[in-house]
């Protein structure tokens, strides 16, 4: 399993083209102009299957609608924030003086749903908090975990809960989730660096014992 983060859009937001070896990738959020996800699938001679949402704030899905008019890739997005996605005033774009393109998802999910892209199996946890439908994602292939934690989880810190529709209260439910996982994996957040849940165990306020 490989991946490259390549940070698009005015928040400087991570996307992530996650690929199984083998030529099928998808990206995970896609927060502005996909010219550079474009350009990487091209260049690695990808085929880009699925768009996979952590979340439907504006910078997160601003590029989704080109990206997926360009791959033909399924997208995927929390069942629970699927109203953010046409709602201006909701997904944060009205705020910061954008217009998003209207996308439809093909697929809505919801927590503990189980599929795979290529050959890299991805479980939902649904880790509201941050938005009501935040979803991290577990992918694995061949026994390698990668924690995809979106808005959530970052280096050091968490998403914020004090936007339309965050939950200080819910996020802290989540939050205990993720450090009930057992054993450490790779971090990949939603915006800052990558890090490991052993990592943010030791180190992050949010998340130590």
């Amino acid at each position: 399993m490989n991946y490259k983060r390549i940070p698009l859009g005015p928040l400087w937001t991570n996307s992530y083209v996650i690929d199984d070896g083998r030529g099928t990738a998808f990206c995970i959020d896609a927060g502005g102009d996909p010219a550079d996800v474009l350009a990487y699938l091209r260049n690695e001679r990808l085929k880009l299957a699925a768009i996979v949402l952590t979340h439907c704030h504006m910078d997160h899905i601003l590029g989704c609608a080109a990206l997926k008019k360009a791959t033909g890739a399924v997208l995927y997005a929390p069942a629970d924030d699927e109203p953010l996605l046409a709602d201006p005033n909701r997904n944060l774009a009205g705020e910061f003086g954008y217009e998003i393109e209207a996308v439809q998802p093909d697929c809505l999910v919801r927590d503990g749903d189980v599929f795979s892209v290529g050959g890299i199996s991805l479980t939902a946890l649904h880790t509201p908090g941050h938005t009501p439908g935040s979803t991290c994602y577990v992918a694995e292939q061949d026994g390698e975990k990668l924690l995809v934690s979106g808005d959530t989880l970052f280096a050091r810190s968490i998403g914020r809960t004090d936007l339309t529709g965050g939950d200080s209260e819910a996020m802290s439910r989540s939050l205990a989730r993720l450090n009930a996982i057992v054993g450490d994996m790779a971090v990949l957040p939603g915006h800052g660096p990558e890090t490991t849940l052993q990592k943010e165990r030791e180190w992050n306020p949010f998340l130590k014992d």
